[in-house]
């Protein structure tokens, strides 16, 4: 299958598209702009209750009728735009492929070594977000506002956590190997690519400076028998670093927490210089570079880290190889007794991550609506991830039954090429959602090759259903397109027999905001539909009860802008506990409760409203390998950029073979 790197075939079509968008674009621009001076956010509410002199008002009533009247002379220009660019959407492509050219361009990734099947399996990490990139005027009805800054932070927060190091901590205690629930500041960076062990003993303290022989003086005997071990990264884990953890040391365990935690932390990445831009993204209270951010790019600084297992061991610490070279900086992700006590029956690990995971694979993000904006976060994914689709969808009436104004929102990302892509438009939308050409992108990516040459292929989907509350038979109609589309991709992409594969398929993931909840008793349809018979999902137990440590992915708008959760390491914290959930997280619904979310103090069912989802399968994968689920969080990064959570599921696919 050809990938389209354009939107439109030849070039005439292009530059004809190009003048008429340039005809439509300052009337769409004015309008924006209008009403948007009339939608504020609470943010600038705060702003404007300290103005004594109200001179917002004062500037609101001097440019609307500037902005109107300049809305009207561009009228007729837009007219003649909107009359030529209608029907050249018929001969649009439904995406754009865009491949990384500069590799040097990709600062922040490592380089990939292709997978050949050979070693004990190869982890695979997937993520999910939607970032409400619409229009400015359409994003302040959520609460959020400068979409062309947000567009631009939103995608320099992800790769800068998705390129952090991978630290593997070991601790090594014959009693008591819990973590304490103090926060501890972030690594220091090491060089990337690396697989270096560093012996550390932790205090208990709330922040503790680790120094270390520049990580490379262990890589010795001792960093052999890791890899014998557990511990040992599978094939293709780039970035590594270990660290040893005595834990012997005084007050390094919290004497009432005795089971055992596999916790999980990484390493911040060193700070990048500032972009271009940086003056417009400072024009928004959530794209603040403050110290101890632990979602600015900017900043060393991170507090409760997440993500790379804490292991015990049963060997003692060397002490003499900690040294003043190298300033280190610690950060654990906490994790209480309590919360673990009552998992552990759980066979993977979760949690609750102030960062995007490090050595992230696949990004899948929705509401990526203003073509502008999904330009500006193209640009910054393209320092991490090498293959980007963008721009998925239809205009006007091609292909779909309504007119379409705005595509589909779906962008996906990959640091494995892309063999094969198809959308599909759902038919059925509704009300606003039929403005927009809401649907599912599928893709098939490659990630190695075995030594008989036999590619081994991965399955991804991303879609976005209706969101208007009620259109219960609408969403279950697109999930039955949904499934029928997958098979039919699948199908039609194979190019393997069973009496001679030439692919082996390694995963089969999809991803997506879904706009209902496992446990609204107004979406039990939903709940019970096939999809779930065929697709896994890591955090429900059953139709209509999630899982006890899964929370909710839809933030109340109204609380975006409090001090207490502005911030990834401030949400992080609010989101651990049950009241601070209460009051940031949307709920199920009930006939019962108010629907005001805000400080609610009730009892509520579940931990909040998970819309977002990330589900596989096990079924037509290759049926000697086996693929089980190694770590999902729910991530705060983009805190104060949407109102949505995202979420990340590390795959493990184990190939039954022993490392040579």
């Amino acid at each position: 299958m050809v990938l389209y790197t354009s939107p439109f075939p030849n070039s005439f079509l292009s530059v004809l598209h190009s003048f008429s968008w340039g005809l439509i674009f300052p009337c769409y621009w004015l309008a924006d702009r209008l009403v948007g001076s009339f939608v504020p956010t609470t943010y600038e509410k705060r702003q404007r209750a300290d103005d004594p002199c109200y001179f917002h008002a004062l500037c609101i009533i001097i440019t609307t009728p500037i902005y109107l009247a300049l809305l009207v002379a561009s009228l007729p220009f837009a007219l003649i735009g909107f009359l030529l660019w209608s029907p050249l959407q018929s001969a649009r492509r439904p995406y754009i492929y865009s491949r990384l050219k500069d590799k040097n361009h990709a600062n922040g990734a490592t380089l990939l070594t292709e997978w050949k099947a050979a070693g004990s399996g190869k982890s695979f990490c997937f993520g999910s977000a939607n970032v409400c990139l619409l229009p400015d005027s359409l994003a302040r009805f959520n609460n959020v506002f400068n979409t062309q800054a947000r567009a631009k932070e939103i995608g320099r927060r992800i790769r800068n956590g998705a390129s952090r190091p991978q630290i593997k901590i070991y601790i090594d205690s014959p009693t008591n190997t819990s973590i304490s629930a103090a926060s501890f500041s972030s690594l220091v960076s090491p060089q990337a690519g690396d697989n270096r062990t560093v012996n550390a003993g932790i205090k208990r303290t709330t922040s503790m400076e680790y120094k270390g022989d520049n990580c490379g003086s262990n890589n010795g005997e001792e960093n052999r028998e890791d890899k014998g071990g557990s511990g040992e990264p599978h094939e293709g884990e780039e970035n590594t670093c270990i660290v040893r953890i005595n834990g012997e040391e005084n007050g390094l365990m919290s004497d009432t927490e005795t089971d055992t935690v596999n916790g999980q932390a990484r390493a911040s990445g060193p700070a990048e210089p500032s972009l271009e831009g940086d003056a417009e993204i400072s024009k928004t209270p959530n794209h603040k570079q403050k110290e101890g951010d632990s979602g600015s790019l900017d900043s060393c600084s991170a507090s409760r880290e997440s993500l790379v297992k804490v292991r015990v061991g049963d060997g003692t610490v060397d002490q003499s190889t900690v040294n003043n070279k190298l300033l280190y900086k610690a950060s654990i992700m906490k994790k209480t007794s309590v919360r673990k006590k009552k998992h552990t029956d759980e066979t993977f690990d979760h949690e609750i991550s102030a960062f995007f995971p490090a050595n992230l694979d696949f990004l899948c993000l929705q509401e990526v609506f203003d073509k502008r904006a999904a330009e500006k976060l193209k640009e910054q994914l393209h320092h991490y991830f090498e293959y980007i689709v963008y721009d998925v969808g239809v205009y006007s009436c091609h292909g779909c039954c309504s007119f379409k104004f705005v595509n589909s929102g779906l962008l996906f990302a990959s640091r494995y090429p892309v063999m094969d892509a198809a959308y599909h438009c759902y038919p059925n939308g509704r009300g606003m959602d039929s403005l927009a050409s809401k649907g599912a992108l599928f893709l098939k990516v490659q990630v190695g090759s075995t030594p008989q040459d036999q590619r081994i292929v991965g399955y991804i989907s991303c879609t976005h259903l209706q969101a208007i509350a009620g259109d219960t038979t609408v969403r279950c109609e697109q999930l039955d397109m949904l499934q029928d589309w997958l098979s039919e991709f699948r199908k039609s992409t194979s190019s393997s027999s069973t009496a001679n594969p030439e692919e082996l398929v390694a995963f089969d993931v999809l991803c997506g905001d879904l706009n209902f909840d496992n446990c609204s008793s107004e979406d039990k349809l939903e709940q019970q539909h096939s999809l779930f018979t065929h697709y896994k999902d890591p955090c429900r137990a059953g139709p209509g009860e999630d899982k006890p440590w899964a929370i909710g992915t839809l933030l109340d708008p109204e609380g975006l802008y409090d001090e207490e959760v502005c911030t990834p390491d401030n949400l992080q914290k609010v989101l651990e506990s049950e009241e601070g959930r209460k009051g940031y997280l949307v709920y199920p619904t009930s006939k019962n409760h108010s629907s005001s979310q805000k400080g609610r103090k009730a009892s509520l069912k579940g931990n909040g409203r998970r819309i977002d989802y990330m589900l596989y399968t096990e079924e037509g994968l290759y049926l000697e390998w086996k693929v089980e689920v190694e770590e999902f969080s729910f991530i705060t990064q983009l805190a104060g950029l949407t109102d949505h959570l995202p979420v990340a599921m590390r795959l493990m696919v184990s190939t039954g073979e022993d490392d040579p």
